[in-house]
């Protein structure tokens, strides 16, 4: 179920699309396509370009943006935002949920105000821009949905979290960075958790789990820096 009248959406971001299969493909989870039975592809193909394409953009531009800083922080900052709780802000924002096609379960338990599902929502429609408007248009796009949420970090840069401050220490200390490892993936596909652990030097010294990686690798960064500090 969904509606699949983009005019609203296309009205926000102010362009029209030239070939407009795409924009429906960024919307059609597979659930609905494993109940439906209908010989299309979901959106996660999408999902994995808009991925690239949207660190790239936000890549470039903080490269051009905050031009004294180093390699980490320019990293630190990019994955602050681009983050599930980011593109989730940004899809709920643009109201992607209506017009996302599931099946009757995922409608049933919530899917159209997942925060996972409306991130990766958003992802897919990165990536239908791209394919269907270029890069250009492409990033006026981010700049215009993502970007304006993040005003104080782009001047002042990211504020510390846990992973920022473990890095920043294990490189004081070890001279390298700690390596993030998925050890389990479980739950249904609207409610996924994950185990993370952390290593530093080959050994595990934090694990945590969450609706997310990015919060699962928080949670072992956490318990890292209680035996660190």
């Amino acid at each position: 179920m969904s509606n699949n009248d983009f005019t609203d959406l296309l009205e926000i971001l102010n362009l029209k699309f030239k070939n407009p299969k795409l924009l429906k493909q960024a919307f059609l989870h597979r659930s609905y396509l494993n109940e439906v039975k209908v010989s299309l592809q979901s959106n996660e193909r999408l999902e994995f370009l808009g991925d690239s394409v949207l660190s790239l953009v936000i890549s470039y531009y903080l490269y051009n943006l905050r031009a004294t800083d180093t390699e980490g922080d320019l990293t630190n900052l990019r994955a602050h935002i681009v983050k599930t709780k980011s593109l989730y802000k940004a899809a709920k924002n643009l109201n992607l949920g209506k017009y996302l096609s599931l099946s009757k379960g995922e409608e049933l338990s919530g899917g159209r105000n997942n925060p996972q599902l409306l991130a990766n929502t958003y992802e897919a429609l990165i990536g239908s821009l791209f394919l269907d408007q270029g890069l250009e248009i492409t990033r006026k796009v981010i700049d215009k949905t993502l970007l304006p949420f993040f005003e104080k970090e782009l001047k002042l840069g990211p504020p510390k979290d846990a992973k920022s401050s473990l890095q920043e220490i294990v490189q004081q200390k070890f001279k390298e960075s700690p390596h993030y490892k998925i050890l389990q993936t479980y739950g249904p596909d609207h409610a996924k958790k994950f185990t993370v652990a952390v290593y530093i030097s080959g050994k595990e010294t934090g694990r945590g789990s969450g609706s997310s990686k990015q919060v699962a690798e928080e949670q072992a960064a956490k318990q890292a820096l209680q035996g660190l500090t």
